[in-house]
C-alpha cells in the first residue's frame, strides 16, 4: 500500500473514532432506498453524518482497498464546519481531520 493510501486510511480512522466520541456514529444502517438517493451527499434522505458514515467512508476505504485512483480535489472541512454549527458537537478535531483529508486530495499544481 503506498504512503498516500495508508495516510488516508489513517486519517478516515481518525474521522471514525471522533464521530463515535461525539456519537454521531449511528449503529443503525438507513434503509437501501435512502443509501441510493441520487441528490448530492444523500440531502434528501440522510442527515449529513450519515453520509459520512454510510457513503464516504465506505467509498474511500473501497478505494484504498482496490488501490483505486483517489479524487485529485476534496473540500469537505468547510462542510464539516457548517454541519457542526447546526449541532451541538464542538470538535476541533473533526475539522482538523477533514482538513487533513482535503490537504491529502488536494492535488498542488
Amino acid at each position: 500500500m503506498s504512503e498516500k493510501y495508508a495516510e488516508l486510511e489513517q486519517v478516515l480512522r481518525e474521522i471514525e473514532a471522533e464521530m463515535r466520541v461525539w456519537s454521531l456514529w449511528s449503529a443503525n444502517k438507513p434503509s437501501l432506498t435512502a443509501l441510493q438517493s441520487v441528490q448530492p451527499f444523500c440531502i434528501d434522505t440522510l442527515s449529513f453524518w450519515q453520509w459520512v458514515q454510510w457513503i464516504m467512508l465506505p467509498k474511500f476505504q473501497q478505494m484504498i482497498e482496490q488501490q483505486l485512483p483517489l479524487p485529485k480535489s476534496s473540500n469537505m472541512a468547510p462542510m464539516i464546519k457548517e454541519a457542526l454549527q447546526n449541532n451541538a458537537v464542538k470538535s476541533s478535531k473533526l475539522i482538523e481531520f477533514f482538513d487533513q483529508l482535503d490537504q491529502l486530495l488536494t492535488i498542488k499544481h
